[in-house]
């Protein structure tokens, strides 16, 4: 029965008929109500049909949603975008940069992506395969490996293959796993290591490798130069002196035409490995049917080919390590000299972002090219071993005489496996063919390596992680090609081939692989480990434990080669890493480092709920209303002196306004971009469509998880409450008493010249510029009182060496915003070396100044600096004066306590003045409160009591009668929650006393100290109303130095117990 569905194209132009473009590049078509479709597939042309002859509209032009395809996942300028979660809820278009992932999920792109180079791709083959072989099938092949079985025997040679073949494979496995979990980019090694353990990890392996691989291709040219040299002495040729200085010659031009080739592009590189390969392949098979041939005349006999004999396997089998060179050899100095050369398993992943299908070709072609390589080496450690002596005088008269190793005696042998690295070429059934493959052997290495070098430094300085490669990551051509980066290998190459002593490298050489190859498989036993989500790999024939197995196997035998070397190698490593972590490049990999923070932070958290509190324990967490972060500095500097590296913070911000999901996003982005620029250590949180008392509740009983919650409420006096309006006053209070109610301790901070400079500063626009950067120049105009800066000038770095002199900034502007800092020129008029002394710290001080800016874009009146950062500076000798009047479990004298401890204020003395009972006691109260502040190990410089029982002065009765005139109900009854009714002043008329007795006291002791910090009154609820509480709070902080008023939850934070 024929179907009444069809298949019919959509001719060009048709498709187009009231088509509309979105600005998010997804196609919407005007389609009628009544327009019925089906669903087709979106990523072709054609559409289902009711009827062959009449055009229907695709499932695409009918709905906003996007089908699932892979457009829509890929980090590209040219992918497809899916629509965002607003455009789908409010059925209209968003003018907005979010997708439906938010802006938090990053895709881990920095400046630009690494370039997955647009020439020839290539299969597992051409480029996996042949390049590994390549790579393995090097120098030490056909020179050096015949020397190894004389050294260590047939058994210890096998046993360091066997060695180097579990290495190599357990880092193909771990290797395989993290190239498979998803897309490789160029940069090969440093690409996988950093994206999966993050750019500290990356970065510093990524140069360590690309020196190695730059050094192994000076250790390859020099071991083609060696031979080149024995064969031209076959002939008695040479070019200088037939030794180290024709190595040079013949190595640095060597050198010079491989880069070339490499810099032509990689059809020719490929075209180059393909006939080396065969060369090398023909040489293998040389070398064996030779030695099954045997010996064809008593010459080679005379020099130790003695063919398939079960006396020489016997004599071979056991090691004879021997002193050869100044060097004493033993079982791991001959290991450090083989493993060079199973070092190519990383030739595919280092031109990963030239291959077809990385995560598929790299696993295929590395481990076959590594069970082809193994085996190959085992075979001729066999056939060498079993056909040829150890030492030969090469005399025939010898061998007649049985006594050709009889030389061995005197170490006066020129032949056989220990003397001779032409063994081969004399085993072979055709000895020229083994020079040929021994040239390409050597070649076809350095080449491979050459090749990757310039890739690994393209990819580094892409993503800037060191400055100083950026210059060398410029990519020229259709297809990116490093030729810059081809220089700095050629002078690192070239300058390693001036060595000319291959067994000189070849340790060196061995470490830097073997650090390399330790950190993949810790790659992936702390991916296994972790287990990410993001952790897919489709390759599966990988293990957790065997990855760490593989890891300890690397460290344990890069220390028993030497030490020393390898200490180094960690130290340069560890070097590089931390260069990284000071500079903190701004990426997100999604490394499973971060996956490991996540975890462990929610480990903690989880562990922390069941970890009982402890007064011992006690850290105050603060939480810390202070509206927006940049209108009051002063706070959060406070706050931050407070909590700084030890405990919690949160910053909260109430909004009365109700906020859209990107209003709030870029709220809480600025936010903590502000809080990163002013060092504060904090978490940012923000409430929208409340009043500020529900707010303040909201956010009191919600925030923080488990223990991580604040116990500690801080906000800033509340400087208008006598002119603002009942319902704000009332918030106010009501506040105070949430707190206590959630068993919260307060803390209310007072400055002379207020805590709120929204007026005279802008807010920093976040979003324009780099965050540690600063602007003398004139910024846009003012918006919302915030702090701000211009995106358009050039911006400095507040550690920059910033020179006025050379901003076009005058002199008179600067000396009139800031007359403590003078204007920074030359050393002129003054001693060179006191001027180098301050200069970095007046840098800083300027730079520090500019953070803030007026809303013409003006610097700051130096008063107005001065207060604002009263808790950034270094305070001088001063005194911070501690008025512990009620016992409310410490906090009052904690608290103070903490911020002598911190470096600016470390000068400040601490005073403590405490409250006598009555004044024939003050001795004995003094001697019990001197006892106690000593065990509780509080340093301080003075105890005072002070007895309060006394009336106040008549002029502090006046003050305070002026200060609630306004609030004062005129009839006797009792007045609502914002009046001061008669009968609440008389019944409160002592505790009002006590409060002006106080204040005279603090006039008299405290005017002139640093920090005020005194016991909070508490607000009895129902007993006293909020505009007396505010008069008696400011009787007690008006006309003094900064004022914190704290009250404990009356739970203790100190103790005297060990």
């Amino acid at each position: 029965m024929e179907s009444r569905f069809s298949v019919k194209r959509i001719e060009e132009g048709v498709e187009n008929d009231g088509m509309q473009m979105r600005e998010n590049g997804c196609v919407r078509l005007n389609v009628p109500q009544d327009t019925v479709g089906e669903l087709i597939n979106t990523t072709s042309t054609t559409c289902l049909c009711e009827n062959p002859g009449k055009r229907r509209r695709s499932f695409v032009q009918l709905t906003r949603e996007a089908l699932p395809r892979l457009e829509n996942y890929r980090n590209s300028k040219r992918a497809l975008k899916r629509p965002s979660l607003g455009e789908l809820l409010h059925g209209k278009e968003e003018h907005s940069k979010e997708t439906s992932g938010g802006p938090e999920i990053s895709d881990g792109k920095i400046q630009s992506e690494i370039p997955s180079h647009e020439g020839i791709k290539l299969g597992w083959i051409q480029g996996v395969l042949i390049p590994c072989l390549l790579n393995i099938w090097g120098v030490m092949l056909f020179l050096r490996l015949s020397w190894i079985v004389a050294q260590s025997g047939i058994g210890f040679s096998l046993l360091i293959i066997a060695i180097s073949a579990v290495v190599c494979i357990i880092t193909t496995l771990s290797l395989s796993a993290i190239s498979t979990n998803g897309e490789v980019k160029g940069g090969g090694i440093y690409y996988i290591i950093s994206r999966s353990l993050g750019p500290e990890f990356g970065a510093s392996v990524g140069i360590v490798f690309a020196f190695a691989n730059a050094v192994a291709a000076s250790m390859n040219t020099i071991g083609f130069c060696n031979s080149l040299n024995d064969l031209l002495a076959t002939y008695d040729l040479k070019i200088i002196d037939g030794g180290t200085n024709d190595v040079r010659i013949v190595g640095v031009s060597a050198i010079f035409v491989m880069i070339l080739i490499c810099a032509v592009g990689m059809e020719w590189e490929s075209k180059a490995q393909n006939f080396l390969i065969a060369i090398i392949v023909g040489a293998v098979f040389d070398f064996l049917i030779g030695t099954i041939i045997g010996p064809l005349n008593d010459e080679q006999r005379a020099k130790g080919f003695m063919g398939f004999s079960n006396d020489v396997f016997q004599s071979n089998w056991p090691p004879a390590f021997r002193h050869q060179e100044g060097v004493a050899y033993d079982f791991f100095q001959v290991f450090a000299i083989f493993f060079p050369s199973v070092t190519g398993i990383q030739a595919g992943a280092n031109i990963s972002g030239d291959l077809k299908d990385p995560a598929s070709s790299i696993p295929k072609g590395t481990l076959l090219a590594l069970l082809i390589s193994m085996v190959s080496y085992a075979v001729f450690v066999i056939f060498a071993g079993g056909a040829a002596l150890r030492d030969a005088s090469g005399s025939i008269a010898d061998l007649a005489n049985n006594t050709v190793s009889n030389c061995a005696a005197n170490y006066s042998c020129q032949y056989g496996l220990f003397n001779s690295y032409s063994v081969m070429q004399l085993m072979s059934s055709w000895g020229p063919f083994i020079y040929a493959g021994c040239f390409a052997a050597t070649l076809s290495t350095a080449l491979t390596n050459l090749l990757s070098v310039p890739r690994l430094i393209q990819a580094l300085g892409i993503d800037r992680i060191y400055p100083g490669l950026i210059f060398f990551s410029k990519g020229y051509g259709k297809a990116g090609e490093p030729y810059r980066g081809y220089v700095l290998t050629f002078l690192v190459a070239s300058a390693f081939v001036l060595i000319a002593d291959l067994n000189s490298i070849a340790p060196l050489i061995s470490n830097f692989y073997l650090a390399s190859y330790a950190l993949i498989n810790f790659c992936t036993f702390h991916a296994a480990l972790i287990k990410p989500l993001g952790w897919r790999p489709t390759f599966r024939y990988y293990n957790t434990w065997l990855s760490l197995a593989g890891f300890i196997m690397c460290v344990v035998i890069m220390f028993l080669i030497n030490w020393q070397s390898s200490l180094i190698t960690f130290i340069v490593i560890l070097g590089l890493y931390l260069i990284v972590v000071y500079r903190k490049p701004d990426v997100n990999w999604g490394s499973s480092t971060q996956a490991q923070i996540y975890k462990t932070a929610l480990t903690t958290s989880h562990r922390l709920i069941n970890i009982g509190e402890h007064v011992k324990n006690y850290q105050p967490q603060i939480l810390l209303l202070c509206g927006k972060a940049p209108s009051r500095p002063p706070l959060l500097d406070f706050a931050n002196l407070i909590a700084k590296n030890n405990s919690l913070l949160i910053v909260a911000e109430i909004c009365e306004q109700r906020l859209t999901y990107r209003g709030r996003a870029n709220k809480t982005k600025a936010a903590y971009q502000w809080l990163r620029d002013h060092k504060i250590k904090a978490f940012y949180s923000v409430v929208d469509d409340m009043k500020f008392e529900m707010g303040a509740k909201a956010l009191l009983q919600a925030s923080g998880i488990g223990r991580l919650s604040p116990n500690v409420l801080m906000m800033g006096y509340k400087n208008d409450w006598k002119v603002c309006n009942t319902e704000q006053l009332l918030a106010y209070f009501n506040v105070l008493h949430c707190a206590f109610e959630n068993r919260l301790s307060v803390a209310i901070l007072r400055l002379p010249e207020g805590l709120d400079y929204s007026r005279i500063i802008e807010e920093e626009d976040h979003g324009a510029i780099s965050s540690a950067d600063l602007t003398l120049s004139q910024p846009p105009s003012r918006a919302e009182h915030c702090l701000h800066t211009s995106p358009s000038t050039h911006m400095m770095h507040a550690d920059s060496n910033l020179n006025i002199a050379h901003l076009g900034v005058s002199e008179s502007i600067v000396s009139s915003a800031f007359p403590t800092i003078s204007l920074v020129t030359p050393y002129k008029n003054g001693n060179t070396n006191t001027n180098t002394k301050n200069l970095k710290n007046k840098k800083r001080g300027v730079a520090e100044k500019i953070l803030y800016t007026s809303p013409t874009g003006q610097q700051l009146p130096k008063a107005a600096f001065e207060s604002m950062s009263v808790f950034r500076k270094k305070q001088s000798k001063g005194t911070i004066d501690v008025w512990w009047l009620y016992d409310d479990g410490g906090l009052t004298m904690l608290l103070p306590y903490i911020i002598s401890t911190r470096q600016h204020w470390s000068h400040c003395k601490l005073r403590v003045f405490a409250l006598a009972n009555n004044k024939q006691e003050l001795e004995v109260e003094e001697r019990n409160m001197a006892s106690l502040l000593s065990k509780f190990r509080l340093d301080y410089s003075s105890l005072q009591m002070v007895q309060i029982s006394d009336k106040p002065k008549q002029k502090t009765v006046e003050f305070f009668n002026t200060i609630i005139e306004d609030f004062r109900s005129k009839d006797e009854s009792d007045g609502d929650e914002c009046t001061i009714s008669e009968i609440e002043l008389a019944t409160l008329q002592e505790k009002t006393n006590r409060q002006l007795r106080l204040r005279e006291l603090l006039l008299e002791n405290s005017s002139q100290a640093t920090l005020v910090v005194m016991s909070l009154p508490m607000p009895r609820k129902g007993s006293v109303s909020a505009p007396l509480y505010m008069a008696w709070l400011e009787v007690l902080t008006r006309d003094l130095p900064p004022y914190l008023l704290v009250r404990g939850n009356q739970q203790s934070v100190l103790t005297f117990y060990s």
